[in-house]
């Protein structure tokens, strides 16, 4: 695999610390700012929320130049949102300074798995975008428990302060190892836009919602359900969250790997399964050593999802992929805002610390019969068109080109 990966790899490396690191911190943010868990969880959701907005507003800027400067700008971008949230005197402040940082997640991603993709062979294009998104797994082994660890140490003020400062040593590595591949000449915001024709694009991204949604739904007030349900202390979060990050980790690799081979499969298999270890979430959580086990379930089958996802997107947008991949970012996203909203909700409601499990089983099952739809539609799409190929007419056309 090309060095330029372990660029890309870098730059996943600080956005999914500062995208996953606020959930071990949340407690002290809240109690710092004076808001309840819930209001504090809008710092997850404001911050998906401008992933959202951010990844095909920027990815259509972006069309204009170069996607190696696209991907420095945005590190640059996201430097600048972490430094604000380090130093915010206010929750509003904070909440400016998390989507901020937002803005540049969903394009760097959507941009970063076109060049992953574009730098391999077919046949590999999904490890490669694993990949790239390994950092961002790496992230939640490394990263977040670290950037937990001196939250609660020293301040989430210093853990942030030091995500501003992995941002400028992505730029760097981007800056030093990604090619400059140019900007394809067909490439511009209409041609992108035009990929957005094709229901099965809009059918990846709501799978994409839904699937990845289902493990926002208990990761985000995965500490408050430990600490107050399983029993665990609040220092037990940290290597909770290691757990979490191992098992993302094997997940994206293991997703990547098979989704070479069989996607589909892959993906009925996976959401099946994340739907099952999320509604087995609400018993385990009561138990120590099962709360603990099922979280790097959890982990490793939500995360399995992401690369096959991602390169079903890619091969239905394959005329113009940067705007819509990017978009599937936000749709990742935009899940997990949706996600933390209603578990928000229904702890709100009194419904207690593991009712957020419930919602994200019902969200990735949801994912599950939409990617049955997929591929019904897939199947039936390609059926026509070997009965178009074998018409009447195409076999004298065939027979003229012949002669």
């Amino acid at each position: 695999m090309p060095l330029a990966l372990l660029a890309l790899a870098i730059g996943a490396f600080g956005i999914g610390t500062t995208e996953f690191v606020i959930m071990g911190v949340l407690p002290q943010v809240a109690n710092d700012f004076g808001v309840t868990i819930p209001t504090a969880g809008w710092l997850v959701s404001g911050y998906a929320l401008g992933v959202v907005v951010g990844a095909p507003l920027l990815t259509a800027l972006g069309t204009k130049v170069s996607r190696k400067k696209m991907l420095m700008f945005l590190m640059a971008l996201f430097v600048v949102g972490n430094a604000l949230s380090a130093f915010a005197p206010s929750f509003g402040v904070m909440l400016i300074g998390r989507v901020v940082a937002s803005l540049a997640h969903g394009a760097f991603f959507g941009i970063g798995s076109v060049v992953a993709a574009d730098l391999v062979a077919p046949e590999k294009k999904a490890s490669a975008i694993s990949l790239m998104f390994m950092g961002l797994t790496i992230a939640n082994i490394v990263g977040v428990p670290l950037g937990t660890y001196i939250g609660q140490a020293a301040g989430w003020r210093v853990t942030f302060t030091i995500v501003a400062a992995l941002g400028i040593v992505g730029f760097l590595g981007i800056a030093k190892l990604v090619p400059e591949m140019g900007r394809p000449k067909t490439e511009n915001v209409r041609t992108e836009f035009a990929a957005f024709r094709n229901v099965q694009v809009w059918l990846a991204m709501a799978m994409t919602v839904l699937g990845y949604g289902g493990v926002f739904a208990a990761i985000t007030y995965i500490t408050p359900m430990m600490t107050e349900v399983a029993g665990y202390g609040e220092g037990a979060v940290t290597w909770l969250l290691v757990l979490f990050g191992i098992g993302m980790f094997l997940g994206n690799l293991l997703g990547g790997k098979f989704a070479d081979r069989a996607l589909m499969p892959m993906l009925f298999t996976t959401l099946a399964a994340l739907t099952a270890a999320l509604l087995l979430f609400t018993a385990t959580a009561h138990n120590k050593v099962l709360a603990a086990i099922t979280l790097s379930l959890i982990g490793a089958l939500g995360f399995a999802t992401v690369p096959p996802l991602q390169k079903w997107v890619l091969d239905q947008a394959s005329a113009a992929p940067t705007l819509a991949s990017a978009a599937n970012i936000g749709a990742f996203n935009l899940g997990n805002a949706l996600a933390a909203w209603l578990g928000g909700i229904v702890i709100a409601a009194g419904l207690g610390y593991t009712s957020p499990n419930w919602v994200g089983a019902l969200l990735s099952g949801t994912a599950l019969l939409l990617a049955f739809l997929a591929a019904h539609l897939d199947r039936r799409t390609r059926a026509a068109g070997r009965v178009v190929a074998g018409s009447p007419a195409n076999e004298k056309a065939s027979a003229a080109v012949r002669h």
